[in-house]
């Protein structure tokens, strides 16, 4: 009795953590998704980082909003002054959303 107690009570303790699994994308080669948005820079400090007050991103569901963002090249970084209205293109890398292309 002893024995199916202890195994009822680690299935009952397993059961939380396999459903906080259950909605991560566990794909290790899963490709990158490309967004679209259209923004004004509002910050262009040397380093490769920018701040952007972009419109709604609807890929993302996004509202418009102003956020940093990270740039992939830095010769585009450089090229990004404070005012210039931008089209861009951007991905999600880890917890950074990273500009890929600029127009």
């Amino acid at each position: 009795m002893k024995r199916f107690t202890a195994v009822l009570v680690a299935a009952l303790l397993a059961v939380p953590a396999f459903a906080q699994m259950k909605g991560m994308d566990m794909k290790s080669d899963s490709k990158e998704v490309t967004h679209k948005a259209t923004g004004v820079v509002t910050r262009a400090p040397a380093g490769g980082k920018v701040t952007i007050k972009h419109d709604p991103v609807p890929s993302l569901k996004w509202p418009g909003m102003t956020m940093g963002f990270v740039v992939r090249d830095k010769a585009v970084a450089d090229k990004l002054k404070a005012g210039a209205k931008i089209e861009f293109e951007f991905v999600q890398q880890g917890g950074d959303y990273v500009v890929t292309s600029v127009k």
